[in-house]
């Protein structure tokens, strides 16, 4: 890749990262302001596009720093925080999506009892579970110091010291304790949704499917990039390294921004707020 070239990736990541930021942000700002948004789903909402911020910040500064660069190496100590960071992030996601889930069954299914069971102490709680329980299982154990590449994530797989049963065990018990038990919880609760939903008034239906429809999209393209990234550490040796780049940045481009765009455009509140926001700077700028 000639120098302009990549100069030209460069800003292109760079913008694509200042985007990401803004529009992730922007949507947390407006739940955090606005009184009518400080319910348990725009709450976890906002938990859901920090989370997508935190994603990104630990991907592209090292990006942007490569394309600088005439050797990509990450060192051991970054590269063990990169991927901590990136599985947490990525456990904490499917618990949010898991928590989601049961706050719009309770809503839909039992909206007589809403208030008393979805609290605040509640909501609370999920949100440290969502955070806490991630980190504290994930651990990687690597024993080389370098690393060659753009993004650490599953490549650390490959530095384990030691490729034993009891690993194995753990990395199995770590995917369905975070990723595979919250899906099946997440489809549970959906099916009751829509079995209920379907059985109710017109009201209800649309009112469920508006709340979530969103939900869905996004864990649909989550559980989609996870799977991808499931299955890249086990081909590793065959899958092509071109490929498999173009395909991580993909990841790394659509993931952060999908969210805030589904958010932003679906949910009718978040929507109202975006457009009221645009007209203020319209007027503004005249």
């Amino acid at each position: 890749m000639s120098s302009g070239q990549m100069l030209l990736t460069f800003f292109t990541c760079y913008w694509t990262y200042i985007l990401i930021i803004c529009c992730n942000s922007t949507i947390v700002c407006l739940i955090w302001i606005h009184r009518n948004l400080h319910e348990p789903m725009y709450i976890f909402i906002a938990a859901l596009l920090l989370n997508s911020v935190l994603f990104s910040t630990n991907i592209y500064p090292k990006l942007l720093i490569d394309f600088l660069s005439e050797k990509h190496i990450i060192s051991y100590s970054i590269c063990l925080f990169q991927a901590f960071i990136y599985y947490s992030v990525a456990g904490s996601e499917f618990l949010l999506l898991a928590a989601m889930s049961y706050d719009r069954y309770v809503s839909i299914c039992k909206p007589l009892q809403y208030q008393t069971i979805i609290r605040k102490t509640m909501v609370s709680v999920f949100l440290v579970l969502a955070w806490i329980l991630p980190v504290c299982e994930i651990g990687i154990k690597l024993c080389r110091f370098t690393l060659t590449g753009f993004f650490c994530n599953t490549s650390a797989y490959t530095l384990q010291c030691v490729r034993s049963l009891t690993l194995s065990l753990f990395g199995v018990f770590m995917l369905l304790n975070i990723a595979f038990l919250p899906l099946l919880f997440i489809l549970f609760t959906y099916t009751r949704i829509l079995i209920i939903s379907y059985r109710s008034s017109k009201t209800v239906r649309r009112k469920a499917a508006q709340t979530c429809l969103p939900h869905l999209l996004v864990l649909i393209n989550f559980s989609c990039f996870v799977t991808y990234d499931v299955f890249i550490v086990r081909l590793e040796s065959d899958f092509p390294k071109t490929a498999r780049l173009i395909m991580t940045l993909q990841m790394i481009l659509y993931h952060p921004l999908l969210n805030p765009i589904i958010y932003g455009l679906k949910m009718k509140e978040i929507s109202k707020h975006i457009k009221s926001l645009l007209l203020l700077f319209q007027v503004k700028l005249h």
